[in-house]
């Protein structure tokens, strides 16, 4: 049993519903160790009968990685806590190398967690963690023409892939207390000498914060974040109003935006508004320019035109202005593959009972001209023009030179389901996005999005 406050245990991991289990991601570092001891101290008490895994990273970046990575292992056998590490093999980039080191130890734990039916990780984030990273968003001068969206800092909770809960619990707790808990108990960790090479950003902030004024700066950025994070979701419920109220889609890869949009008193949401659709029809991760939405906006209230951004093809007409994806750079014919994630907008599916030798006659590529798309027509009166336009960009099956049509209406609709994806949040959707990123689900036809794994609820003793 550890040695900690009273409430501490309670405070951080009551209102988490473990009920599915938990996966653990565990460095050897003393934030992350810390972490596993506590929520296994704490699940020990209320819900003993929890599915528990906790995995190293291996990166593959340093000589000693291998060898931290068993002294977990280690850890784990004598605490009776289920582990397991995980190697990024493959080459490494020359260049963003944190950046795809990141996105490889969210998808190793992903993998992990849905191997062992688990839909939850909880990480080792803590306070000074969030205060490094507004600090680093700030000295990039991120923020301003974001309204504060970067300087919110990490959510305390983000969706990733759409399907896994990735949660910090230690957001509000400081590492100088989480070491001091490990000291008492006697159990080291490791230290990664990255964390002082001064060749990255984060360690070059995180030195600045053990200077002098460091405390006063650390307070400050977390003061910060969460003013930021307040305004970012206050933002994000006004931008998915008006979503539901304006937007329609009346056909597929087609979004409607009624014209009385820019007259809706709140230029601020919709424009926010704007940029998530934006995104999301175009296929990108990323939110379009503030300050070129902002122009584009503003055009809306004068004659129509046409435009393009962030991929999307922009038809601003007086019976409403329509969005689709422009008709370039389309992903080329590839074989129809399980669980591909195509042109950033639509996820492709095979059913558990396909034929493997059907599949493999198949290919995935735009409608284009196709004869499915020629003939296409809008219910509510779109015009027959704009929902072709819109059509052609969708993926389509194709064997050899001839167009099966579009999965739901083709001969193999059974072995192959496409399913819309809400671009910009597809892959990681923090908890301060969940409005917007939800109202686009249901407009465009997504799944919704997983209920947060919040409420107080346990495995039961």
């Amino acid at each position: 049993m550890l040695e900690t406050e009273p409430d501490l245990s309670e405070r951080l991991f009551s209102e988490i519903d473990f009920t599915n289990g938990a996966v653990a991601a565990v460095s050897g570092g003393s934030d992350s160790t810390a972490l596993l001891l506590l929520l296994k101290d704490h699940l020990d008490r209320t819900a003993p009968a929890t599915k528990l895994l906790a995995v190293t990273i291996d990166h593959a970046l340093r000589p000693d990685a291998a060898a931290e990575a068993q002294a977990v292992a280690r850890l784990c056998a004598e605490r009776g806590i289920a582990h397991r590490i995980l190697v990024w093999s493959g080459p490494k980039p020359s260049t963003g190398l944190p950046a795809a080191a990141r996105e490889a130890r969210y998808r190793l734990l992903a993998e992990a967690a849905k191997g062992e039916g688990i839909d939850l990780i909880l990480t080792g984030h803590t306070a000074d963690d969030q205060a490094e990273t507004v600090l680093m968003r700030q000295a990039r001068d991120e923020g301003p023409r974001e309204e504060g969206r970067g300087l919110a800092g990490m959510a305390p909770s983000t969706l990733y892939d759409w399907q896994t809960w990735i949660i910090r619990p230690l957001l509000g707790t400081r590492r100088a207390a989480l070491r001091e808990i490990l000291r008492r108990a006697k159990i080291g960790w490791v230290e990664d000498p990255t964390n002082e090479d001064d060749t990255f950003e984060r360690p070059r902030i995180r030195a600045a914060l053990a200077a002098g004024d460091g405390g006063q700066r650390m307070d400050g950025a977390l003061a910060l974040a969460s003013r930021a994070a307040a305004e970012r979701e206050q933002l994000g419920r006004r931008a998915a109003a008006l979503i539901r109220r304006y937007a329609s889609q009346p056909a597929a890869g087609l979004i409607r935006l009624d014209p009385d949009l820019v007259a809706s008193g709140d230029d601020q949401a919709a424009v926010h508004a704007l940029r998530v659709l934006l995104a999301t029809v175009g296929g990108v991760a990323f939110l379009p320019d503030q300050a070129r939405s902002e122009v584009l906006f503003d055009r809306l209230r004068g004659e129509p035109f046409r435009a393009t951004l962030s991929r999307t093809a922009v038809d601003a007409r007086r019976t409403g202005v329509f969005l689709r994806r422009e008709n370039r750079n389309l992903p080329p014919a590839a074989p129809a593959e399980q669980n591909v994630f195509w042109d950033g907008r639509r996820r492709i599916t095979l059913s558990d009972k396909s034929d493997a030798l059907l599949i493999a006659s198949l290919s995935i590529a735009p409608l284009g001209a196709a004869s499915a798309a020629k003939r296409a027509t809008a219910a509510d009166g779109t015009p027959s023009s704009l929902v072709r336009a819109a059509l052609g960009p969708e993926p389509a099956l194709w064997r050899g030179g001839e167009c099966l049509g579009l999965p739901g209406n083709s001969q193999v609709s059974a072995t192959i389901a496409v399913q819309p994806a809400v671009a910009p949040f597809a892959r990681f959707l923090p908890s301060f996005d969940l409005e917007p990123a939800g109202a686009v689900a249901a407009l465009i036809g997504a799944p919704p999005v997983p209920v947060l794994p919040f409420g107080g609820r346990n495995a039961g003793p």
